[in-house]
């Protein structure tokens, strides 16, 4: 199991995450800015998710290389 993790408040809006792994990620048209789906914020205001399957593990890693501004962790 793994936690993916984002700072939200920091994203820029590039769009790489949703693109690599839409199952897990879409863009809010309202702040520009990607939203983990499902996600809850912790308690540090970051949003968190735990993902199990190691197909969508190595989706979000995907997306977490992707991200210019490195807002978005995988925690394993």
């Amino acid at each position: 199991m793994a936690k993916v993790i984002q700072n939200h408040k920091d994203c820029i809006g590039c769009g790489s995450c949703t693109i690599l792994c839409p199952k897990f990620w879409e863009m809010d048209e309202k702040e520009r800015k990607a939203v983990l789906k499902n996600a809850k914020k912790n308690k540090k205001g970051e949003y968190e998710l735990e993902v199990k399957d190691k197909k969508d593990i190595e989706c979000n890693k995907s997306a977490s290389n992707a991200c210019p501004v490195n807002v978005i962790r995988v925690e394993e």
